[in-house]
């Protein structure tokens, strides 16, 4: 609730709208309580869309790397507005996409990003378009700009500047248009972070090129609200201690792998030290070290926490490991479960 109650005040005091990036997190059975903070969804596919559209309601933004010619219809129907990502995809759509909001994705050049996998600014960047000679002859085709360059960003003073050198950039387009998407990656919700500069930066920036502004909170909207409970299965000691929990981080907690880093369990405090491993034919399936008050044993759970943004979008049935259970816990405290998994979800997912 604590993210939710910072993004209802972001927009009651800048302005900005804040709509659900999907891509971060989709488990629509809370979406009854998110659509009171929040103005909508946005969306990287066509199933994304409709998805957005059916459960969540509010404004539908559709934006995709690109959209093929056998979806864009379906797009159509269900968004408010289309993003394109680039010039070419934005002329051979135009006529399809009939009177509906049109935007574009610039590229500014620069990032918050600390890993090249994730940076839209990296060389060669397909995300968007970057220069102001190619987007000018089109500007009176738009309504509208997205812009992603902030990732994870927790830092006030990068995202300023990163604005001000976009407002230089592209300045001459932005008061052109109706509204501008800063996208999403912005920490705004964490700890500490300086909100009414946040608020007084959006709203200047708004009333500078007279737009709408819009926000696209994934993380900052579900950081720290979600655990994922897992059971040791064995202990074993090669060197050091090690636990293995029935979960994978392939399946289960993919980004964990691809960025390096390490899971987070609390309080991560005591005398016993374990590494916790995946159950996965996976060498490399490890969530972590951490610290525990007595020594593990099979049958005991662990917390993983802050495991809600790109886990469940991304899960699989690597080695056919069990999928976790869906759990809401009620604003009373209740427990109600969502969803459960079977071998016949894994059965039916592969033919």
């Amino acid at each position: 609730m604590r993210n939710l109650r910072v993004i209802e005040r972001v927009r009651e005091h800048s302005g900005a709208k804040a709509l659900l990036a999907l891509k971060c997190f989709a488990t629509w059975s809370v979406f009854d309580l998110m659509r009171e903070y929040m103005d909508g969804t946005t969306s990287s596919s066509l199933f994304e869309v409709r998805l957005g559209r059916e459960t969540f309601g509010g404004e539908t933004h559709a934006y995709s790397v690109a959209f093929a010619d056998h979806e864009i219809d379906a797009v159509v129907a269900n968004a408010d507005k289309i993003i394109f990502n680039s010039i070419g995809q934005l002329e051979r759509f135009a006529d399809r996409a009939g009177a509906l909001a049109r935007g574009l994705r610039l590229n500014p050049g620069v990032s918050s990003s600390d890993f090249d996998l994730a940076d839209p600014a990296r060389p060669f960047s397909r995300l968007g378009e970057w220069d102001p000679e190619k987007i000018a002859p089109v500007v009176d085709e738009l309504d509208g700009f997205m812009i992603h360059n902030n990732c994870e960003n927790a830092d006030f003073g990068l995202f300023d500047r990163m604005l001000g050198q976009i407002e230089n950039r592209f300045g001459a387009f932005l008061s052109k248009v109706d509204w501008v998407s800063l996208g999403g990656g912005i920490h705004f919700t964490g700890e500490g972070y300086p909100l009414e500069l946040f608020c007084e930066r959006l709203k200047a920036f708004s009333q500078r090129f007279g737009v709408q502004v819009y926000l696209e909170p994934g993380e900052a909207a579900v950081t720290r609200s979600t655990t994922l409970e897992v059971t040791v299965l064995d202990t074993l000691h090669n060197g050091k201690d090690l636990a293995i929990v029935d979960s994978s981080t392939e399946a289960h907690m993919l980004d964990l792998l691809i960025y390096r880093q390490s899971a987070k369990v609390s309080p991560d405090k005591g005398p016993h030290r374990y590494m916790v491993c995946g159950k996965s034919c996976l060498a490399g399936d490890i969530f972590g070290e951490f610290s525990f008050e007595a020594p593990l044993k099979p049958g005991d759970r662990i917390s993983i926490n802050d495991a809600a943004g790109y886990t469940m979008v991304k899960k699989n049935w690597f080695n056919g490991v069990h999928m976790p259970s869906i759990v809401v816990r009620e604003l009373d405290g209740s427990l109600r479960v969502a969803r459960e998994f079977s071998f016949e979800d894994y059965k039916s997912s592969l033919s």
